[in-house]
């Protein structure tokens, strides 16, 4: 008996050793992500960014997206509410992290829509769409063209706008940031300048909640 009690303690006591450790650990990649955000923060924002919701607004929420990923596109809709809870409180800036292949074609036609004033109706689309045009995480470019019929653009033109360098430029950049701040995949989100403690929606939204009261003191 009192050896099983001796092996249960000491069980107890490795369990948590090993919490601990894991806490510490992700305080810590935290704490560095937290400091390369800081020192690099030309990189979270740059003026060629889409973005919703007033340009004076106390919260900014930055994320990195890729209109192929299956996450990004269940999380759109969940950020769009709390943007809808917060009125011109919360500004929501995109940057691209087109990680799948084919994805970075995407995103010259999201780019090329933003030229005729649909960028967010395209993005939304396509993200609607998603699962019939990037079956198994691959952008099958071809496929979009149906789902953007709907949102008021000249699709000729649009192919057109594709080639243009400008997008070239924007997606090497927005990539380069990405690097920068150790953006390795997507959704990533900062608040204010703020990375998320661990991934997921309830995490992002105590962000959230935390800037906006912060910014009422």
């Amino acid at each position: 008996m009192k050896q099983k009690t001796l092996f249960a303690v000491a069980v107890a006591l490795l369990l948590l050793g090993f919490i601990a450790a894991a806490l510490l650990y992700n305080a810590e990649r935290q704490g560095q992500a937290g400091q390369v955000a800081a020192a690099n923060s030309e990189a979270l924002v740059r003026m060629h960014s889409p973005a919703l919701g007033r340009a004076d607004a106390p919260v900014v929420i930055v994320e990195f997206i890729d209109p192929a990923c299956e996450t990004c596109a269940a999380f759109y809709p969940l950020v769009k509410e709390i943007l809808a809870a917060n009125p011109d409180r919360i500004r929501l800036v995109l940057r691209y992290a087109p990680f799948h292949k084919g994805s970075d074609q995407v995103v010259a036609a999201l780019e090329a829509a933003r030229k005729q004033g649909k960028f967010w109706q395209a993005l939304e689309a396509l993200l609607k769409a998603q699962a019939d045009w990037a079956p198994h995480h691959k952008a099958e470019v071809d496929l979009i063209w149906k789902h953007l019929e709907g949102a008021g653009l000249n699709l000729r033109q649009l192919r057109a706008d594709m080639k243009a360098p400008e997008i070239d430029r924007v997606i090497e950049q927005d990539l380069l940031d990405a690097q920068t701040l150790k953006v390795t995949k997507t959704p990533e989100y900062f608040v204010n300048g703020k990375p998320l403690p661990r991934f997921g929606f309830e995490p992002l939204k105590a962000l959230v909640d935390e800037a906006l009261a912060a910014g009422k003191r």
